[in-house]
């Protein structure tokens, strides 16, 4: 039985955003509906693409004062007690295979668009570590998430990371896109 595709499958399409707030007499009010204003695509690594949803850079405060975050945002890791929301769409090998990536321009791409993620990455981009504590689920299709000296698990859909600030890369080598939604929390290393 063929898994659902889902709509990052398709490049001109996004997820819906829906954010709750409150009107000035504190009633609960939908103060944005709306698709992801924040999108990064790479013409380097062709069907990346990350949909940044929300982002706060310290303990929120409710109520929010209204805006996009992500927006205003400098860089995609956040900082500590900040976080990011963000659905990270994988190309499969259809789409591209490491091999063909042109790691200095793409790293020179990756600065441009996607600061503090690309001060994280190492030699070969996928490969990162962030002051950060990630909660992942894989939405669509199916990725590897290695950590040091090769160790490997698989994932599919449903499946759900903790990735605690440790050193890790995410691998698609299947043919077919895959989706994850990932929470990144600003955290401290010591």
């Amino acid at each position: 039985m063929r898994e659902p595709r889902s709509t990052l499958d398709r490049p001109s399409l996004r997820p819906r955003r829906v954010v709750t707030g409150h009107d000035k007499q504190g009633k609960s009010v939908f103060v944005i509906d709306d698709q992801p204003r924040r999108v990064v695509t790479f013409d380097t690594v062709p069907g990346l693409k990350l949909l940044e949803i929300w982002a706060t850079e310290d303990t929120p405060r409710i109520p929010h004062e209204g805006g996009d975050p992500t927006l205003e945002m400098t860089s995609l890791v956040p900082p500590a007690k900040g976080t990011r929301f963000r659905l990270i769409r994988f190309p499969g090998t259809k789409e591209v295979r490491p091999e063909e990536i042109h790691i200095d321009k793409a790293k020179q791409e990756f600065a441009e668009k996607a600061a503090g993620l690309a001060e994280a990455m190492e030699e070969d981009l996928a490969m990162h570590t962030t002051d950060s504590m990630d909660y992942a689920v894989v939405l669509s299709g199916k990725i590897s998430l290695e950590l040091d000296d090769g160790a490997m698990v698989h994932l599919k859909p449903g499946d759900c990371v903790v990735q605690n600030g440790t050193r890790h890369a995410w691998r698609n080598s299947k043919p077919e896109a895959c989706v994850v939604a990932g929470v990144m929390l600003g955290a401290r290393r010591e």
